[in-house]
């Protein structure tokens, strides 16, 4: 703080005032304290001294999820909490929204509580906060999506053989024009469930030329108006294999404007809340979040009690669960 303060020309307190947003600071000596700790990277520490144990750790963990709306992201949270509870641990949640700049700044507000440790989902396949990381020596486990970076230790589910068997299901049915929905090809999730549904159309004999495929859509809005379009073309798809939780809900608005909710098939990538009590229910290719949740979070407390084995790359399987929109026939 001494440093920041000398840089920033003002004393220890102001600096402490600006930190703690306090008032009597003008605008001004507010912006270069901040610029001083930008320069420096001084991380202040947000957890009192009097709550840190003697071993130096603070029995807290950072969790950065895709959203806490996500029913996904919030099974792993639940799963997270409740272990962590166990261990007379508190944790810290935040969503990224797939947002890098968000990545970053949830990461740095997680190393101001002097967290013990991290679970982390990322939206980049480098994360340039890595360093800091190994330097801290904080351990770290990504869960759902897996950096491009050596050295880490993982937990997802089984995104491409997933994505292939449900749209593998779908040729079973007879389908052979089938839509792909999909999110940015940029999150390791989406480009591994589009090279699944590649994969099952090769191994049918179906052309790439032939594949229909919208990318990019992140939220239920974009998903719905990707499908009524396609829908709408001249020879619109007999099966739509949707390869995230919101995109499906957003397919299922899709099918039941168009009256296509009986004639066109349905397979999503991820469960949903009451899939199973539609008509007809929904067919999905079900992950695991509270495995997910399960492995990162021991695998994190082992990194904390000192394991020093090679970091680990656990797979989760996913598993076709049938419930009526998967197995609709196309027309004759």
């Amino acid at each position: 703080m001494k440093q920041v303060a000398a840089l920033a020309g003002v004393g220890t307190k102001t600096v402490s005032r600006v930190i703690n947003d306090e008032p009597n600071v003008s605008d001004a000596t507010a912006a270069r304290v901040w610029d001083a700790i930008r320069a420096l990277d001084y991380q202040p520490d947000l957890q009192a001294g009097s709550l840190r144990r003697s071993d130096g750790r603070t029995r807290t963990l950072g969790l950065l999820v895709g959203s806490v709306d996500n029913p996904f992201a919030g099974a792993i949270h639940r799963v997270v909490e409740d272990l962590a509870a166990e261990r007379g641990m508190a944790v810290f949640a935040s969503s990224l929204d797939d947002d890098p700049a968000r990545e970053g700044s949830a990461v740095r507000a997680f190393l101001q509580r002097r967290v013990d440790g991290l679970i982390l989902t990322t939206a980049s396949r480098r994360p340039d906060y890595l360093p800091q990381l190994r330097e801290r020596g904080i351990p770290a486990v990504f869960v759902d999506r897996e950096p491009l970076v050596d050295g880490l230790d993982t937990v997802a589910s089984d995104n491409r053989a997933g994505a292939e068997a449900g749209v593998a299901h779908l040729i079973e049915q007879g389908h052979r024009r089938i839509a792909l929905l999909a999110d940015r090809l940029d999150l390791a999730t989406a480009s591994q469930r589009q090279q699944g549904y590649l994969d099952a159309l090769a191994a049918a004999g179906i052309s790439r030329s032939d594949a229909l495929m919208a990318t990019d859509l992140h939220d239920v809005d974009s998903a719905r108006t990707a499908l009524e379009r396609m829908l709408g073309a001249a020879e619109p798809p007999t099966a739509v294999f949707s390869a995230q939780n919101l995109i499906t809900i957003g397919a299922l608005h899709a099918l039941r404007d168009a009256g296509c909710s009986r004639s066109v098939a349905l397979v999503g990538f991820d469960d949903l809340p009451l899939a199973d009590l539609l008509d007809p229910g929904v067919t999905v290719v079900a992950q695991d979040p509270q495995e997910i949740g399960r492995r990162a979070a021991e695998r994190l407390f082992a990194l904390l009690e000192g394991a020093d084995e090679a970091p680990i790359r656990s797979v989760v399987p996913t598993r076709l669960i049938a419930r009526g929109s998967g197995e609709i026939t196309p027309a004759a």
